[in-house]
């Protein structure tokens, strides 16, 4: 019998597909624009580099962060920067309502990290992780604001997780 691999971090399931669609709506918009300016007879470099230049700026804006988290970490891979903090010395967890729910979250170490939560809604393994190191950081007495936060988020995942349950049972 052999003993049981550890798990590398858990990842964003859904990462790869929207990823995926940021692609190829960066890569459709760069045909349309670049096929429509031929058709009318004007493309000429300066045009195409232009083309171009916005086909890579719309998939810098499309292309999602990428969250992983680990025993006592959460990361979030942004294209340009790379957030990380220590779930087990979380300090502050707020969240943040507007055009776009964000939670903003700070460990012991002036570490900070915003994320949106639906991510963690949609993949119990990232939240598997996170609520475990929350709970060493209320364990450690670290966490000093947010828990109420993460305790609604917590719920919120867990109804969700028991309709997808029913839902694929047939039960609902």
């Amino acid at each position: 019998m052999g003993g049981s691999r550890p798990q590398g971090p858990a990842g964003d399931r859904h990462w790869c597909s929207s990823a995926r669609c940021a692609v190829g709506c960066a890569l459709g918009f760069a045909a349309m624009t670049e096929l429509v300016d031929w058709d009318a007879g004007t493309l000429t470099p300066p045009r195409t580099l232009l083309w171009l230049t916005l086909s890579a700026t719309l998939l810098v804006v499309l292309l999602p962060p990428h969250v992983t988290a680990g025993p006592g970490w959460l990361a979030v891979q942004g294209t340009m920067r790379r957030q990380v903090v220590r779930t087990d010395a979380l300090v502050t967890v707020r969240q943040f309502d507007g055009v776009s729910l964000h939670l903003v979250l700070r460990d012991a170490y002036g570490h900070r990290l915003e994320l949106d939560p639906r991510v963690l809604v949609t993949n119990p393994l990232l939240w598997h992780e996170v609520d475990t190191g929350v709970r060493r950081s209320l364990e450690r007495g670290t966490l000093r604001e947010g828990a109420e936060v993460l305790q609604r988020l917590g719920h919120r995942i867990d109804d969700e997780t028991a309709r997808s349950v029913l839902r694929a049972s047939g039960l609902s």
